[in-house]
């Protein structure tokens, strides 16, 4: 097997404060940003100074099709509508025959969204639900951390 083999990721699992979420099929948003203040100098028309200020993340959206794990992700948006609390999570990148390749420690994790299934028997499409993140950055990251 080559590296490029352990690198496809066909699942992704999610751990909320150690509770397991289940596999999701699709994740997006892994990622961050500096933001950059841009300063002009008297004089100076070489080059615009670029400073970095802080650092942005962006909300993850994980997807799936409904499983019995949906109730779990319900119950998790039931108990945070009495108080708002932040959490660690843990999604890890596994590959056909289960095993880690990669996994992020997210901190300061909040749910923004969760969208269930269009239902229709007019269209028979698999029933999928997309769960939205925020965090407040990383705890580490990379292959097997």
């Amino acid at each position: 097997m080559s590296d490029l083999d352990e690198a496809v990721a066909v699942c992704f699992s999610v751990k909320i404060d150690k509770q397991d979420f289940g596999p999701f099929i699709s994740c997006e948003g892994l990622g961050c940003e500096f933001v950059v203040e841009q300063r002009e100098e008297g004089g100076n028309n070489g080059w615009v100074w670029q400073f970095p200020t802080r650092i942005k993340y962006t909300n993850i959206k994980l997807s799936r099709p409904v499983t019995k794990d949906t109730i779990k992700i319900a119950q998790w948006f039931t108990k945070m509508a009495s108080g708002v609390e932040r959490h660690t999570a843990t999604i890890e990148a596994r590959n056909a025959n289960n095993d880690v390749i990669a996994q992020w420690g997210l901190v300061g994790v909040i749910p923004v969204r969760w969208t269930g299934p269009q239902l229709s028997v007019e269209n028979a499409k698999v029933a999928t639900e997309t769960l939205e993140l925020a965090h407040h950055g990383f705890l580490s990251a990379g292959s097997g951390a």
